[in-house]
């Protein structure tokens, strides 16, 4: 009983979490940066958190008596390598930036100032909150409940012209899904309100017909953008169907 008492939750899972903690497997921080210019570019930087792990109340000794059920843990390391603000700005984003740019950044509250200092280092001046993305299901905060994240746009030069669509909506409200996976929503949005210009996402984990990727973990094969909204309205026209052919059966 006496050695109960001097387990802790975090020395049970410190292996564990060291095992389960993602490397960047380059000998340099960064792949190359393309030889090309974008008046678009997305970026969803892989936010370093300190390795700062969530634990759920069976990591209290009085909730898990020795620690004899598992324990909930989880962190953004777990995910994909993270970087540091330090070595995010040794990312020379300027170089693939044309003289007329915009960046599109997603942040969290805890990150906000670190990414406005980022864009800035990149060449960009921030401008406003491009979309909010209210994820429908709330993670404890230490002021409020944590509910949103937010996409960002800085500005380099003017605003890249022709534009497309002007009638995008800011609020994004779509179900959180996977860990870190953005709504399919945002770069839609981009898409249709600059759909000439050329564009690259940066940190990106997909690789979307009429985008450049950059990253370490891109598919080979292009997809075709799909919002969760066009899923359901697809869905929704195949029962029709469904029920349509049932019905002169």
């Amino acid at each position: 009983m006496t050695e109960h008492k001097n387990i802790s939750g975090y020395s049970i899972y410190n292996l564990e979490a060291k095992k389960r903690t993602k490397i960047n497997p380059l000998e340099d921080l960064y792949p190359s940066l393309p030889n090309k210019k974008y008046q678009i570019i997305y970026a969803d930087p892989p936010w370093d958190y300190g390795g700062k792990m969530q634990y759920d109340k069976s990591s209290i000794k009085t909730v898990n008596i020795g620690f004899e059920k598992n324990i909930f843990i989880s962190s953004a390391t777990f995910k994909y390598p993270t970087v540091k603000l330090k070595d995010l700005k040794k990312l020379d984003v300027n170089s693939i930036a044309d003289d007329n740019c915009l960046l599109f950044m997603w942040t969290t509250g805890p990150q906000f100032a670190n990414s406005i200092e980022l864009g800035t280092s990149w060449g960009f001046e921030y401008k406003t909150v491009a979309f909010v993305w209210d994820k429908q299901i709330h993670n404890p905060g230490r002021y409020t409940l944590s509910q949103t994240e937010f996409c960002i746009v800085f500005k380099k030069g003017c605003i890249p012209s022709p534009r497309g669509a002007r009638n995008i909506r800011q609020l994004v409200s779509v179900p959180r899904g996977e860990h870190s996976v953005k709504p399919t929503e945002v770069i839609d949005g981009i898409t249709k309100m600059f759909p000439e210009q050329q564009k690259i996402e940066l940190f990106a984990r997909n690789n979307y017909f009429g985008w450049d990727n950059w990253g370490l973990e891109i598919p080979e094969s292009k997809i075709e953008i799909q919002c969760s909204r066009d899923k359901k309205e697809k869905d929704l026209f195949l029962d029709k169907d469904t029920l349509f052919s049932a019905v002169n059966q």
